[in-house]
């Protein structure tokens, strides 16, 4: 019974399997990502961010039309453009970066969406805005494992720097230069993986598999290794959950995906050990000398 309701439709489909696999692949990388974002209170922007890389797909879109290795290409370069123009605005004026950040995401949203509209038809835009998780071919599986592979990589080379920067950019300045170029090295991570998510949930979506599995971490731990490690599960349950709803009542995946997500999150909200509703009412116990 089990098997036949939670196992079947991805032993006997081919497309949920991919749908799987990717999800995870997004999940896996997106979630440590969103950690970090929520510790330094950049939890905005990697809306913004995933905003950023849609005129660069819409132009990848306009040049080469649904293809692949176009749009990646320049959601790419859109998402690194945003990431380091934001940055030198803080630097350079007395803008903070979520400003400039809220400017570049409500410019690319509009300029993204005009340039959709003026050579594709709706049903385009809707796949470029919300994915098609459940029409993942090889060449997108790869993608997506090769971007997560490449991220996870990533983090874990600047690992200690982003946590000293993170929690204390004082001391890292005090200590080390390596303050500007490990930020700099995070947004691009987080423009790549977006770009990544991108493929499968749209730029609409995609940030959702990245923030709501890490919200709700902040909810079960207060290390972030424990954040890093519980965000990550959470994530992949979410997306297994939001696939097999999205199976079994015939809606669309990547909504539901997130969804499932947010379920996760209203869960955590009430049960999590490290700040939930719950554990604010619970009696406390006081040391005894």
């Amino acid at each position: 019974m089990l098997y036949a309701l939670l196992v079947a439709p991805f032993v006997d489909y081919e497309f949920m399997r991919r749908a799987l696999v990717g999800a995870f692949a997004l999940a896996l990388a997106g979630a440590p990502l969103g950690v970090f974002l929520i510790l330094r209170r950049m939890a905005l922007s990697g809306d913004a961010m995933a905003h950023a890389i849609l005129p660069g797909a819409a132009i990848g879109y306009l040049i080469a039309g649904l293809s692949l290795p176009a749009m990646t290409l320049g959601g790419v370069v859109a998402g690194f453009a945003v990431a380091i123009g934001s940055g030198a605005i803080a630097r350079t004026t007395v803008l903070r970066e979520d400003a400039s950040l809220a400017a570049f995401y409500l410019l690319s949203l509009a300029l993204g969406v005009t340039i959709v509209s003026a050579r594709g038809s709706n049903v385009d835009l809707l796949h470029i805005l919300f994915g098609s998780v459940l029409a993942l071919d090889n060449a997108t599986l790869i993608l997506l494992a090769c971007i997560s592979s490449l991220t996870l990589a990533g983090l874990a080379a600047i690992y200690r720097p982003l946590v000293m920067e993170t929690l204390d950019p004082g001391f890292l300045a005090s200590v080390s230069g390596a303050g500007a170029w490990t930020h700099a090295a995070f947004l691009a991570l987080v423009a790549l993986n977006l770009v990544a998510g991108f493929q499968a949930l749209g730029t609409l979506l995609a940030v959702g598999v990245m923030m709501l599995p890490a919200i709700s971490a902040r909810l079960w731990s207060n290390t972030i290794t424990g954040m890093i490690l519980i965000a990550a599960l959470l994530g992949c349950i979410g997306c297994y959950a939001g696939l097999l709803a999205s199976y079994y009542y015939s809606l669309p995946s990547g909504p539901l995906i997130i969804l499932a997500c947010g379920a996760l999150y209203a869960f955590s909200l009430i049960a999590g050990p490290s700040g939930g509703f719950l554990r604010r009412i619970a009696p406390r116990t006081h040391l005894e000398g």
